[in-house]
């Protein structure tokens, strides 16, 4: 079978959602619900995408333009088969047509690799479920062979009691679409083109329709709600729980945690309770994560400890690092091997050698920090002048005193010390003390003023 067309309906205003935001870009794990159909459908390296909108205007596309796809607007929305006929001009007849749901965020690469395999003719995704209400009904014959599918509002009591419901997706030889399309008429209680009548069409002109059921009912679960939007996000993290647990990870409790991008994970990795991880995460070989404990766009390699309550972003942290609790560990940073960042300590775009530690308090911003330093409580690169960044350069074995404020641009040199309450706004040199601060006067007789009675 050639590559297929793929068609993404992502057009409906989503009323029940009951914001100004498109249904299509809430967020479900991170990512905007549209953005989990687009990311499955590449998968599958089709000849062509193409997304039709209509609610919110040009906020789908901006929103999907980092995607190779048309975009195709719907205006007015008179239903799915109306929907599907603004794609028509984007799609090559010679592949089939593939149509998936932006609000549909969960179908599997594998359950459409299935389609695909299933035969000639016109294919649907079908399911069974114990409450259909809500859906359209698949109608076979005596021979069980599929024959329409009626919508729940035109249904009679009888077809009501049917299981066997329509996810909307469904593949297509396109060239046959084009006519049916054509031939689709609003003579139904919601006044609208209905893209399921053209099953009816398929059978009268005896192609054969065929049916796939997912491996999964949630795959196909559709959100119309924020209730909706929520229930899934937790069935979807137990799913996530559910691969990490089978490669080896050990959770504290599955139900909570959230998994909002990739998370991958060596052996041995342990994660408490109530974190969370977005973006692109990887941790080493029998790594431990804190309970609420923040990682984004990072890596950290293995044997490091991540105490509860530390925020890592956009960060590179080394093997037997010790971090937390309450540490944040902001993006461009890189911690090298057995590195310590303790409780309310805050490193941003610096890079910290062997070894070294910054126990309390601190704040290392825009530094490059060598093996063996110690940054005592308090201590700061002040790093910004009101314009510019300025880089601190510390050498190795270097002891940085409480509350010490290193003024950049500054150089510590190799195995210098640093004496608490200093300013060091000049190099300080290597294998020396250094002190930088006012002495102490006391003034006799003082006294505190106080306050007027009025």
């Amino acid at each position: 079978m050639n590559p297929p067309n793929i068609v993404i309906l992502a057009a409906g205003k989503g009323t029940r959602m009951y914001s100004d935001k498109p249904k299509v870009l809430h967020a479900l794990a991170g990512r905007p619900l549209l953005e989990h159909v687009l990311a499955t459908a590449v998968q599958l390296s089709p000849a062509s995408i193409c997304v039709v909108y209509g609610h919110g205007g040009e906020m789908v596309p901006r929103a999907m333009a980092q995607y190779k796809a048309e975009f195709a607007l719907q205006e007015p929305q008179l239903g799915t088969g109306h929907a599907l006929q603004q794609a028509l001009p984007h799609l090559s007849d010679g592949s089939p047509t593939l149509v998936l749901y932006g609000d549909v965020p969960l179908i599997q690469h594998s359950t459409l690799h299935q389609m695909q395999r299933a035969g000639e003719g016109l294919v649907l995704l079908t399911v069974n479920l114990a409450n259909p209400t809500g859906y359209g009904r698949i109608v076979r014959n005596a021979q069980g062979d599929v024959q329409r599918i009626v919508e729940e509002k035109d249904a009679t009591p009888d077809q009501r009691e049917i299981a066997e419901v329509n996810t909307g997706i469904l593949l297509a030889p396109t060239e046959k679409l084009r006519t049916w399309l054509g031939g689709l008429q609003n003579d139904n209680a919601q006044r609208e083109y209905y893209l399921t009548d053209i099953v009816a069409m398929a059978v009268a002109e005896g192609v054969p329709v065929h049916t796939v059921q997912p491996s999964h009912a949630w795959e196909v679960e559709g959100i119309n709600s924020k209730a909706q939007l929520a229930a899934l996000e937790r069935t979807w993290q137990q799913v996530i729980a559910g691969r990490l647990m089978a490669q080896g990870v050990t959770l504290a409790d599955p139900a909570r945690l959230d998994v909002r991008g990739h998370l991958s994970c060596a052996r041995d990795v342990e994660i408490d309770i109530g974190c969370i991880f977005e973006g692109e995460v990887r941790l080493g070989q029998d790594v431990q994560i804190g309970a609420y404990s923040v990682i984004r766009n990072s890596s950290v390699a293995a044997g490091t400890r991540i105490a509860p309550y530390s925020h890592i972003d956009g960060a590179e942290v080394g093997g037997d690092c010790r971090i937390g609790p309450f540490s944040r560990i902001r993006p461009g940073t890189k911690l090298q091997r057995d590195v310590h960042i303790g409780n309310f300590v805050e490193i941003k775009n610096s890079q910290i050698a062997d070894g070294s530690k910054a126990n309390h308090l601190a704040y290392v911003g825009d530094a490059t920090v060598g093996t063996n330093v110690n940054i005592g409580a308090g201590a700061i690169t002040a790093n910004y002048d009101g314009a510019n960044k300025h880089r601190t350069d510390i050498g190795d074995s270097a002891s940085i005193g409480s509350n010490c404020v290193l003024v950049a641009p500054v150089t510590i040199g190799e195995g210098a010390t640093i004496g608490a309450g200093s300013v060091v706004t000049k190099q300080a040199p290597a294998g020396e003390l250094t002190v930088a601060r006012a002495r102490a006067v006391t003034i006799p007789g003082w006294k505190r003023p106080q306050k007027t009675k009025k």
